[in-house]
């Protein structure tokens, strides 16, 4: 071998295994272990509090929200019927508009792919009237009363 050749490191080195050395490490190590799953069960529980109370208090909200929509309606029966009659005239009117929309697409999907212009046109044209329409279905339908089954569909 050459003189000149840098010398490396040993790739084995000498282990020395004592019964009594490593009993301690172990038995200290699983106190370890055992110590960091406590402190995780007890996070765990804690997430699982606060998510109870999440719920709780989200639940609670949505109850009022329901019990105030309740009394709306049992207080302006003849409204809320005219708002259910108005989301399903709009509901019509909604799906005709998304099939208009719908076929605009597929009619113009290579000049909408390539143009940016023509998709800003596409969205300038469609998205607000559709936004808007969803919002004020949206709403109809919470304060619409729902049709029970001994009243005859009105006309």
């Amino acid at each position: 071998m050459s003189p000149n050749r840098p010398t490396t490191p040993a790739l084995f080195s000498q282990v020395e295994i004592s019964t009594s050395s490593n009993t301690d490490h172990i038995i200290s190590a699983e106190g370890d272990q055992t110590h960091l799953l406590r402190q995780i069960l007890a996070s765990v529980d804690r997430q699982n509090e606060i998510l109870e109370e999440l719920v709780s208090q989200l639940s609670s909200a949505q109850r009022q929200r329901n019990a105030e929509l309740t009394q709306w309606k049992q207080s302006n029966p003849h409204l809320a019927r005219n708002c259910r009659q108005a989301a399903e005239t709009l509901s019509r009117v909604q799906t005709e508009f998304l099939s208009i929309m719908t076929s605009e697409v597929c009619e113009n999907s290579d000049v909408l792919l390539d143009g940016e212009f023509m998709l800003n046109e596409f969205v300038d044209r469609f998205g607000p009237r559709l936004a808007h329409l969803n919002g004020v279905l949206q709403v109809l339908s919470q304060l619409s009363s729902t049709p029970q089954a001994s009243q005859p569909p009105a006309s």
